[in-house]
């Protein structure tokens, strides 16, 4: 970080931001009690003694004034909540201690800064994590639609459940004489409802995330990465908009960035490690984790996956299938050493977070 005259931290809420100023020549605190609305923001930070630095926790708030008070000139950090360093002793959390305390570690450069996303990138991230929403809100109302049958005991027989045979034979349901008693008829009715205006909010998603993956700044990222077997248009398109710039990583970091590494304890002689640390973006390991189990299978070419191969570069496809077999390979290695599975999986999707990579930074 560049040396600055007055470190500023901020801490935002929705109704109020306690400002807190400090003059890295004199000490002296500068501590104000502000309007969230931005242009109040940055007209008290003119008058600080300059050059200003200013640094507030990432939150619910976003990242509206990050973005503004970057075109104004002034220099914004975003910190990561998880990053800043705290004592332990400290026991005591108010507004003007936390903007004392981001004050401090930005006039240290100890401050770890997440990346700001420009405002196309964030709209399509919030559109992948509405269909994220969608998807639990779909999985809630099928389990309380069976469980409500079951009760009843109402089974379906007839083969794999919520498919179109499936759906016709719920709909034959009503006209059972179960539903007959009096309330019963009408919860069956809510709740099949529920399911059928889910699914439609879901295709809806689903359409809108299709029309711009296939046109719009994430496209070659999402055409590249689609060569990989069990990544789809949905799921490239989500690990683009999740990860966004790739050049600030690794194909070694991006596996800890994700939190798909194993925690360490060690001392001395004495080394010790655990389960992963599910650090970094949920929404996109939980992504490459359901990838990943698609490399379990026989390495074959389906015809969604050579669809999206046909739209790829040959350098692209020839990366993805070498990428392709070895995972399968190293799928069949630990089901020979009779590796529990969930364990090989998050080994393999870590390696697959890194083919991953490779494919994103690929020029074409």
């Amino acid at each position: 970080m560049e040396r600055n005259r007055t470190s500023v931290g901020l801490d935002v809420h929705a109704r109020s931001v306690l400002a807190c100023g400090l003059d890295a020549d004199t000490g002296q605190l500068f501590e104000r009690r502000l309007t969230p609305d931005h242009g109040e923001i940055a007209g008290w930070l003119r008058l600080l003694p300059g050059p200003v630095a200013v640094a507030y926790e990432a939150g619910p708030t976003g990242f509206g004034l990050a973005r503004f008070l970057t075109g104004q000139g002034i220099q914004c950090w975003v910190a990561a909540p998880s990053k800043l360093q705290r004592p332990s002793g400290d026991r005591v959390k108010t507004d003007k201690r936390d903007a004392r305390h981001l004050a401090r570690l930005l006039h240290l450069g100890e401050i770890v800064a997440v990346t700001v996303p420009s405002v196309e990138r964030e709209a399509a991230r919030d559109l992948i994590r509405a269909r994220d929403d969608v998807r639990g809100d779909l999985m809630s109302a099928r389990h309380r639609l069976s469980k409500l049958l079951l009760r009843q005991g109402i089974v379906y027989y007839g083969g794999k459940p919520w498919t179109g045979v499936h759906e016709q034979w719920l709909r034959t349901q009503r006209r059972s004489q179960v539903f007959t008693a009096p309330g019963l008829g009408l919860a069956f009715d809510i709740a099949y409802d529920t399911l059928l205006a889910t699914l439609a909010r879901r295709d809806r998603l689903d359409a809108a995330i299709t029309e711009m993956a296939a046109d719009s700044v994430f496209t070659p990222v999402v055409t590249r990465l689609g060569c990989l077997r069990g990544v789809s248009t949905l799921t490239a398109f989500g690990l683009a908009v999740e990860i966004g710039d790739w050049q600030r990583l690794t194909g070694r970091s991006i596996g800890a960035y994700l939190g798909l590494v194993p925690t360490e304890s060690s001392s001395g002689a004495s080394r010790s490690q655990g389960s992963i640390t599910k650090t970094g973006n949920a929404h996109a390991r939980r992504l490459l984790i359901e990838a990943a189990w698609h490399h379990r299978r026989p390495c074959t070419s389906g015809r969604g996956l050579r669809r999206r191969q046909d739209r790829a570069t040959p350098a692209a496809r020839d990366r993805a299938q070498r990428a392709n077999r070895r995972l399968h390979t190293r799928w069949a290695r630990f089901d020979a050493r009779h590796k529990q599975p969930v364990i090989a999986n998050t080994a393999i999707a870590r390696e697959l977070a890194g083919w991953c990579w490779s494919l994103a930074v690929l020029h074409d």
